[in-house]
């Protein structure tokens, strides 16, 4: 099958890459003109585990264009853009929009464009009722398939998912999907289009409202001498919750996937004159509790002038080399706005854009990061960091003061002189 994939950052690269291993000819489509060069050239736009041989594999059955015609080759158009988002997580939902209907006038009338992007519900209405003011008689099939990659881990849940979510309104697209995705699944979860759009704002909208839940009782916990991981323990051994509930307490989700959708359902409300008072207070929990680690800081040092902090970690997730809508910039950020002098390491970052490098120092490895710091935030959770001899690592600290949201480093500071603070331990911290 030839398959045309439109959009190629981390969804789309990862997309194309997989199918061609999947053994589809893929056509990598994408407007900018660089990432086509990039890739090309064997770069990619993102960091993920094993993308790149995947792709250096799988070069014969790939290829990558800007040329919106390529689309009249392929039996199934893939739309996977990362949609992006402003600061406020509003998306920018217009940009996808407009690169589908480009591709309207080339597509074969037996095509079928498959959305994977996050898009509001009702948004492949509307562009199968733009393809219909264009081309009235046109047979081409419209589905959706909710993206559901996670960064560091994107390949393995592409090629073993737990199933796949398709909406699809005919026979003949659900048999072009069935075809399209056989040689990776045959768990097909079928339902209405509009269904499909709706169980990825769904799914986003719970997980995000699990961890703010998780960690406003976090906060409560620290307050009155709870431990919320016992909390977490007590609700996930409970029948009707369960073990694999997203209840654990820790640091505030990041980047623009669960808040995204969380913003498209009360976008969805809001235009229909009725309110979401719960999700509607989801992103404002979320943005204060990202302010622990500061808090906690300003609790234990007082002012932050002239003070050094130190900080492990400023990707969005470990594995992957993206600082876009870092939960560990932002905290770096809102540090130097308080006055310290922020120091900072990461093992998959070996220059910083100018617009953080003229506020944070970039420090060659852990050791140097610490020299002189009042403190220490453990911000993206590398697995380097627990190779370290931390007594050793840590011992030019001029304060051992330890901030680590998810306790990632819990075993490893027992026993240690320092004074350790994670997500839900009471407020008078460990002095382990």
């Amino acid at each position: 099958m030839i398959v045309c994939v439109q959009g190629l950052w981390h969804l789309g690269t990862v997309t194309a890459a997989c199918l061609a291993a999947a053994g589809h000819q893929v056509i990598g489509l994408d407007h900018d003109a660089s990432t086509i060069e990039r890739l090309r050239a064997g770069e990619l736009p993102v960091a993920e585990p094993g993308l790149d041989a995947l792709i250096r594999d799988n070069r014969e059955r790939l290829e990558f264009t800007t040329d919106v015609a390529a689309a009249a080759r392929a039996d199934v158009v893939w739309v996977a853009y990362d949609t992006p988002v402003d600061a406020d997580d509003r998306a920018d939902v217009e940009l996808v929009i407009a690169q589908v209907e480009r591709l309207f006038a080339h597509l074969r009338d037996d095509a079928v464009v498959l959305l994977s992007s996050q898009l509001p519900v009702g948004s492949v209405a509307r562009l199968e009722a733009g393809l219909r003011a264009s081309r009235p008689t046109s047979r081409v099939g419209f589905a959706c398939s909710p993206e559901n990659l996670r960064l560091g881990k994107a390949i393995q849940v592409f090629r073993e998912p737990d199933r796949v979510v398709v909406g699809a309104r005919d026979d003949r697209t659900r048999a072009r999907i069935t075809e399209l995705l056989a040689p990776i699944t045959t768990r097909l979860e079928w339902m209405g289009v509009e269904s499909a759009e709706m169980t990825k704002h769904a799914i986003n909208a719970f997980l995000a409202l699990s961890v703010t839940f998780a960690n406003e009782l976090a906060t409560i916990c620290e307050r009155t001498g709870a431990d919320a991981k016992e909390v977490e323990r007590g609700l996930k051994t409970e029948s009707r919750i369960g073990p694999r509930a997203y209840l654990a307490p820790g640091g505030a989700f990041a980047g623009g996937t669960l808040a995204r959708d969380v913003e498209f359902l009360n976008a969805l409300a809001a235009a229909r004159g009725f309110e979401l008072p719960l999700l509607a207070s989801v992103r404002p929990s979320n943005e204060r509790h990202k302010q622990w680690a500061l808090r906690r800081i300003e609790d234990r040092l007082g002012s932050l002038a002239g003070k050094t902090i130190a900080v492990w970690g400023l990707t969005y997730k470990p594995g992957t080399d993206t600082l876009r809508r870092s939960a560990a910039v932002e905290l770096c950020t809102a540090l130097v706005a308080s006055g310290a002098t922020v120091r900072a390491w990461d093992p998959a970052v070996k220059a910083l854009p100018p617009e953080l490098a003229s506020t944070i120092t970039l420090c060659p490895d852990p050791a140097a990061t610490v020299q002189h710091a009042s403190a220490l935030v453990i911000a993206t959770e590398w697995p380097e960091f627990r190779q370290l001899e931390l007594a050793t690592t840590i011992s030019g600290m001029q304060r051992k003061l330890v901030l680590d949201a998810n306790r990632f480093l819990a075993a490893r500071v027992a026993g240690l002189d320092l004074e350790y603070f994670a997500v839900g331990i009471p407020a008078s911290g460990v002095q382990s």
